[in-house]
């Protein structure tokens, strides 16, 4: 079938963390330069692209269940994988009824360079790099998906953690050059996106690989003094950063910022020292406390969500116990709970100690548990508070929602020019969705 005798539509589904999302969306702009016309996932497409996760085993289980549902749609559509499962497992996901193309850590950024007509294959058609070619650096971020876009600038990771495939799926760690970034961000402005996040896989490593694979051209804190300086940005958001990389002149500056927000993700794994030694993670518990203590210090109302694995091998009651307790007790607002898989190839799937699936997921609910009763008290600590709101773009039963620069989820009735906008509110409760209802501070000069 020649792609020039009809108009093609391509549609895109989008699995795991904002990396994948700023990628795809980049992505799929390559592909409506080709004259692709764009379409949801669940309308019927030519083509459709799957970029799939491999961070944990549930991941990797629903990308065959989001190929029949593309199918569903249209059964002679052109399936293609791309993404960190595609480059550790392509030959497993080549074998999938229904899949005709899958490309590797650097083959999916020419996607269109490999697709010559939209002819079914009864295997799907490889091309997957050895990840040691992943040694260059491809810029990308999101427009036109959410009213925040999130902007990459950094890929890969130096890092020997354990339990992690991510090196093995995206090489080594490598950054956007600082003037690249910075065009990307003025070009994100220019498009009334009203708040950027910064994402990568080790975003605290950003400098390294921007001209050498060795040495750090420019640190994170220049990153981010740097983007503090362009126009027409009104929120700058840090998502994940390792906490021995999250310095206290970071810490100071988005204190004091035109533009950052009062909000860090910063991964933990385990409250136990002996466990975070067994994942070869680089800091320890003292390191962490500290790191929660200083943005406490100096931003009192700051949101810190922290990610956490449970039933990593090795972990004993103790272990666990350790870990609930100390965050417990740590001045923290929301948790990111892992359930420990083995991964292939990793380090961990040697070690003793395996954790039996129901102690696992056990543990797993009562983090969870937890992480509610500390979202909770983070949100009831903000009541009172006048705060400002960006409203998201979905209608959800009557209701819109947003964000408050410290990631107080609020809402109020549904109205369509509350979209992308930013207002004053002050807090006032919380309804039984655990959401926060407000008062305007200075009503929107439309009508409500």
């Amino acid at each position: 079938m020649n792609l020039n005798q009809f108009q093609k539509k391509v549609a895109f589904y989008t699995l795991g963390c904002k990396l994948n999302f700023s990628e795809t969306s980049t992505i799929a702009r390559s592909f409506q330069d080709k004259d692709f016309t764009r379409v949801d996932f669940n309308e019927k497409a030519d083509i459709y692209v799957i970029n799939t996760c491999s961070v944990t085993d549930n991941a990797d289980k629903r990308f065959k269940t989001i190929v029949k549902s593309a199918l569903k749609q249209n059964d002679k559509a052109f399936l293609i994988a791309i993404g960190c499962y595609a480059q550790l497992k392509p030959e497993e996901l080549s074998k999938v009824d229904g899949v005709d193309l899958v490309l590797g850590a650097t083959e999916k950024f020419k996607v269109t360079d490999y697709i010559n007509d939209l002819s079914k294959n009864e295997i799907g058609e490889v091309h997957s790099c050895e990840i040691e070619d992943a040694n260059f650096y491809e810029g990308s971020y999101s427009i036109g998906d959410r009213t925040r876009a999130f902007l990459k600038v950094q890929d890969g990771c130096d890092y020997k953690c354990t339990y992690c495939t991510i090196p093995l799926a995206r090489g080594i760690s490598r950054s956007d050059t600082l003037e690249n970034v910075l065009h990307n961000a003025t070009k994100i402005s220019e498009q009334d996106i009203k708040e950027i996040v910064l994402t990568g896989v080790n975003i605290g490593d950003y400098g390294k690989g921007e001209f050498d694979n060795k040495t750090h051209e420019h640190t994170f804190l220049e990153l981010v003094k740097a983007l503090d300086m362009v126009e027409g940005i009104h929120r700058l958001r840090i998502s994940s950063i390792e906490p021995n990389l999250l310095k206290d002149e970071t810490i100071d500056f988005v204190a004091n910022s035109n533009s950052f927000v009062p909000h860090f993700h910063i991964p933990l794994q385990s409250g136990s020292d002996v466990l975070l030694k067994k994942m070869k993670r680089r800091y320890n518990r003292k390191t962490y406390t500290d790191r929660v203590q200083k943005i406490k210090q100096i931003m009192p109302n700051a949101c810190i969500g922290v990610d956490v694995i449970v039933g990593f091998s090795g972990e004993t009651d103790e272990h666990f116990l350790e870990t609930y307790n100390y965050l417990n007790e740590l001045d923290i607002s929301y948790l990111h709970v892992f359930t420990y898989s083995e991964r292939p190839n990793t380090e961990a799937v040697l070690l003793d100690g395996i954790v039996p699936k129901n102690i696992r997921h056990k543990r797993s609910k009562m983090l969870r548990g937890l992480s509610v009763k500390k979202r909770r008290s983070f949100y009831e600590s903000q009541l009172g508070n006048e705060l400002t709101v960006l409203f998201e773009n979905e209608n959800k039963g009557g209701y819109i929602q947003g964000f408050t620069e410290n990631y107080v989820k609020v809402k109020t009735l549904w109205n369509p020019e509350l979209v992308n906008t930013l207002h004053s509110i002050q807090l006032t409760t919380i309804d039984e969705d655990g959401l926060v209802h407000f008062n305007w501070v200075k009503e929107p000069a439309f009508s409500l």
